[in-house]
């Protein structure tokens, strides 16, 4: 009767994790398709908008670094209950804060203040909840884990689209709602759930020192920067190509280019997590990178802008496994990293999605807005990442 009673119990973790990646999503998604809405409505200026994107990224960053601190002085279910709770209160506070205020771009700036701590929590305490879930196979489960991240970025954007189609852009705040009762039912969730723990009974976690002084723990941090830094180079300036390419609008563009990106993304992550026991992840994960670069190839020299866009599919899919690959990796090879661990990681993948499309785009900028020669430029990530994958295999601590 026990056995019967943590089997339930187990997949409602592995549920509320799941659903767990559709909440960032949400946080990280929804507001950009009201970037729009937000200049035509409040009279805010472009500036102040991308400043919007700015303060989001850094807080995440802030909350992956303090969390190392916190997190397991707290407990993991206080602290993804918290997470819950931010997103809820942010998605809630977007239709609140800017009428409060005279500058309404004030309180929006707050509720995106309010959200990204939850953005950055679940960043950090997602993966390490579904590694310490006793799956017979880890490595897939994270696989189908980050997929949902994927999913939840694909069904924001044509839900999102579907909804203003249907009831008008004007009843925003309505969907913003909508999109708030999904961290706030998953918080009743994670409730009722259990959180088991990274470490055996009467082990201890390592240090911050003694996780700094291993040698593979660098370069896990060198291939997680890089999968962050090889997947945004090119998601983020994909609409940009599907628009210039084949010579449609932004709405269709977006469908051609981002979407079809994280769809080959989520396709990769499920196509892992279905097969990943038959399957070696180290083979996996370096046939990915090698196509990875193959993929950018294909974007900076293809003769015809659609096989360009078709390239930026294909990056997609090649760069599904690295990121939840490399958690996987990480936890098999570094026994007791525990919250510092994961925490560091969100860091590294963090300044990698920050530091690819900036290369990209500093780049292109300088050849003239030549966006294939700043993707060229960006081919060093996952020419990194090969070599990463070779170091992890050579070195052990």
């Amino acid at each position: 009767m026990r056995r019967k009673y943590i089997g339930v119990s187990f997949q409602r973790t592995m549920y509320a994790c799941f659903i767990g990646y559709v909440v960032q999503a949400v946080v990280n998604n929804f507001v950009p398709l009201l970037f729009v809405m937000f200049q035509d409505s409040y009279q805010i200026p472009l500036s102040k908008i991308t400043l919007l994107i700015t303060v989001n990224f850094i807080f995440q960053l802030v909350i992956d670094m303090l969390s190392a601190g916190f997190v397991d002085r707290i407990g993991y279910k206080a602290a993804i209950m918290i997470a819950h709770i931010c997103a809820a209160v942010g998605l809630v506070s977007l239709t609140i804060l800017p009428e409060v205020f005279s500058d309404p771009f004030i309180g929006i700036l707050l509720a995106v203040m309010i959200y990204a701590v939850g953005g950055g929590l679940l960043e950090v305490l997602v993966s390490p909840i579904m590694e310490a879930c006793p799956t017979p196979n880890k490595e897939k489960a994270m696989s189908l884990l980050h997929s949902f991240y994927c999913w939840g970025h694909m069904g924001v954007v044509l839900l999102s689209t579907a909804f203003f189609s249907a009831f008008g852009i004007s009843n925003w705040k309505i969907l913003a709602l909508i999109w708030a009762l999904i961290p706030a039912v998953n918080c009743v969730l994670f409730f009722t759930a259990p959180i088991y723990s990274l470490q055996e009974e009467g082990e201890r976690g390592l240090s911050v020192k003694e996780l700094l002084s291993k040698g593979i723990f660098w370069v896990m941090v060198l291939l997680m920067v890089c999968a962050g830094a090889s997947e945004q180079a090119v998601s983020q300036w994909a609409s940009t190509f599907a628009e210039q390419g084949l010579k449609v609008s932004k709405t269709v563009g977006d469908l051609a280019g981002p979407m079809a990106f994280a769809f080959m993304m989520g396709l990769s992550r499920l196509f892992y997590g279905k097969y990943g026991d038959r399957i070696n992840l180290d083979g996996f994960m370096s046939g990915s990178a090698v196509l990875c670069v193959v993929s950018y190839l294909c974007i900076s020299f293809a003769p015809l802008p659609v096989l360009s866009l078709a390239g930026c599919a294909v990056c997609g899919f090649s760069v599904g496994i690295l990121w939840p690959g490399t958690f996987s990796k990480a936890a098999a090879a570094i026994k007791g990293g525990g919250t510092a661990m994961f925490a560091f990681f969100a860091l590294a993948g963090d300044l990698g999605c920050s530091a690819g499309p900036t290369l990209a785009g500093f780049v292109s900028s300088h050849f003239g807005n030549n966006l294939r020669t700043g993707i060229l430029a960006a081919i060093i990530f996952p020419l990194l990442l090969i070599v990463g994958m070779v170091l992890s295999r050579k070195v052990k601590q």
